[in-house]
């Protein structure tokens, strides 16, 4: 989903990026741009990072397997 409609970030590239150690959303706006327009999306990224640090979420990554399809 949709987080950050004005630089086209979704909810998989915020927790991606909190994999790779963005706590904060000023971490999410020197990497992915999150909150720097209008800034609408400010607290819905900081509920992402908040649950990914709750959970201890750790991303990893889907592969393609094309011998399994």
């Amino acid at each position: 989903m949709y987080v950050c409609i004005c630089n086209a970030i979704t909810d998989k590239q915020i927790r991606q990026a909190a994999f790779r150690g963005a706590t904060t959303v000023m971490d999410l706006t020197d990497e992915l741009g999150v909150a720097a327009c209008c800034g609408s999306c400010h607290e819905s990224a900081a509920e992402i990072l908040a649950e990914h640090a709750h959970r201890g979420h750790h991303f990893e990554p889907v592969v393609f397997n094309p011998a399994l399809a």
